[in-house]
């Protein structure tokens, strides 16, 4: 049995709790093992969010591109943040397992709807860097959460270390996928 109010299980309640910061969402979805649907499809509508918001530059491939992308640097940044947090950073009291991590940082995604905004001509920018500085805090809350850590600053490392990681590891992918240029 849930000891969690259905109330505050609900979709839509857990995104704008996420988006709220709510640190006792993050331990909520953390502790709930039938969220981990719910953390993808944060995702997932984040991406579309970011694809649609910036389809005018990206046309509906950047829609796909954009939502597959969005999803494999997902869960290679909550598996990179599961390692350095529970290896490389652990505090005493961190016990955690990538399932645990997953759902935590699929809901700290969540502000990452405001990209939607993107179609408003002229506030794309805006939307997408709001959003950004947005989702890390967010990112910064669910991984303090998930680690039981008792730093935020800890969590902070965590995710920086994590990011840069997981940007050259998709920069690699990119680039082993990219075509040659044309003389």
């Amino acid at each position: 049995m849930n000891d969690v109010p259905a109330a505050s299980s609900t979709f839509t309640t857990r995104i704008l709790r996420a988006m709220r910061l709510d640190p006792e969402l993050y331990e909520e979805v953390e502790a709930d093992t039938s969220s981990l649907g719910q953390a993808t499809a944060v995702v997932v509508l984040s991406s579309l969010a970011a694809g649609l918001g910036n389809i005018h530059s990206g046309g509906p491939l950047m829609l796909v591109v954009g939502t597959l992308g969005a999803l494999a640097s997902w869960y290679i940044w909550a598996l990179l943040t599961y390692l350095i947090g529970t290896r490389l950073l652990p505090e005493p009291q961190t016990r955690a397992d990538q399932g645990e991590l997953l759902r935590t940082t699929g809901f700290a995604a969540a502000p990452g709807l405001l990209r939607l905004l993107g179609l408003v001509p002229g506030l794309t920018t805006i939307a997408f860097v709001v959003a950004a500085v947005w989702m890390l805090i967010a990112m910064v809350i669910s991984v303090r959460q998930a680690l039981d850590y008792t730093s935020t600053w800890r969590a902070w490392a965590v995710c920086g270390i994590g990011w840069v990681v997981q940007g050259a590891i998709l920069l690699a992918i990119l680039s082993a996928f990219s075509l040659p240029e044309s003389p």
